[in-house]
């Protein structure tokens, strides 16, 4: 363990997070998403949501604030809903730590499994919500002065 780490954050998830170099993108996916049919990078969070992970890793890594949308979730095919509590968990974590964050994102199904194979990492949750994945794009870390 480390100080200021949360215990949701594995050994292999904070190598991958901190691998990343800005623009890059990593994408928190529910239990239900192809991730191993997606990316070669995969790392498991079996058990862990997806607004306990947010929570986590926007601790130690900030948002693209060069971009309209950091932040992006897969958009309900024609004819499904979506349940409004999940975006709302997910902001309430996002707007903890960044709350300057533009709105998310949504975007079509198969375009966001196409930016799920051009992403650095995805991770497996254990989130069980449907329309529960969600795309983090990397910001530059400021350099202390």
């Amino acid at each position: 363990m480390l100080i200021g780490v949360a215990p949701c954050i594995s050994p292999e998830l904070l190598m991958f997070l901190d691998r990343m170099g800005h623009g890059d993108e990593i994408v928190l996916a529910d239990a239900f998403f192809p991730g191993d049919s997606c990316n070669s990078r995969v790392v498991r969070a079996d058990g862990i949501r997806i607004p306990e992970l947010l929570d986590g890793i926007l601790a130690l890594m900030n948002l693209d604030s060069y971009v309209p949308a950091p932040v992006a979730m897969m958009a309900p095919v024609p004819g499904d809903e979506l349940d409004p509590r999940v975006e709302v968990s997910y902001r309430a974590a996002i707007d903890l730590h960044w709350p300057r964050t533009p709105p998310i994102e949504r975007v079509e199904r198969f375009a966001f499994y196409e930016r799920a194979r051009k992403a650095f990492a995805v991770v497996m949750t254990g989130e069980t919500v449907k329309y529960g994945n969600v795309i983090l794009k990397k910001g530059v870390v400021p350099l202390a002065r």
